[in-house]
């Protein structure tokens, strides 16, 4: 099983800081970089947990954001016995509802850039069993900095208690995030290209 965190010797700063710092690391990195640290997360996610019969949400990659590719991870859990939706943006109401993503989904590019499928059965929070988070940065206590929107808090804070949340990270863990505050969603665990870390509020 995944291992806790006991001690990171990373600076504590505030969101909008690391919001930026963590934008600029992504577009600094190497060609080729993403696309290996992209399969080792995946790796390390699938050697981590058991996914067999289990609906998993996991998000499509921003290429102009540089996210990770998500894409391997998809293919593995496909390989594993996994079923999964895929989130698809409200802007009206700051909302995701998830749609199931197979052979048949139509992926295209919505006016903010962001891959999603057209078409598809859509499913209810309650039925998925574990949730893969973007992030920019991540706290050892499972706090993160997204985009800043909300989107994934909302959605996240309806999942039933059994729902496991997994942040994917491409860098170092902070060792707090100063301003988190009590309606932020803490993550269960962090899988990075090295490691996948316990969080420390578990």
């Amino acid at each position: 099983m995944p291992h806790k965190v006991l001690s990171l010797g990373f600076s504590s700063m505030k969101k909008s800081f690391l919001r930026e710092k963590y934008k600029l690391k992504r577009q600094e990195l190497l060609e080729g970089e993403l696309e290996t640290c992209s399969l080792k997360i995946a790796n390390n996610a699938i050697s981590s947990f058991n996914f067999n019969n289990k609906l998993i949400s996991i998000f499509l990659p921003i290429k102009r954001f540089k996210e990770i590719d998500t894409y391997p991870l998809i293919s593995k859990l496909k390989a594993s016995g996994a079923q999964v939706c895929t989130p698809v943006s409200d802007f009206n109401n700051l909302a995701l509802k998830h749609i199931i993503f197979d052979n048949n989904s139509d992926v295209q590019i919505n006016k903010w850039g962001i891959p999603e499928p057209q078409n598809g059965r859509e499913v209810l929070p309650e039925s998925i069993d574990f949730v893969f988070v973007p992030l920019l940065a991540v706290d050892v206590f499972g706090n993160r900095v997204g985009y800043g929107k909300g989107f994934y808090d909302r959605f996240l804070s309806i999942c039933p208690r059994k729902t496991v949340f997994i942040g994917l990270h491409l860098f170092d863990i902070e060792k707090i995030i100063e301003d988190a505050n009590s309606t932020d969603i803490k993550m269960h665990y962090i899988i990075t290209p090295d490691k996948v870390f316990k969080s420390e509020s578990e």
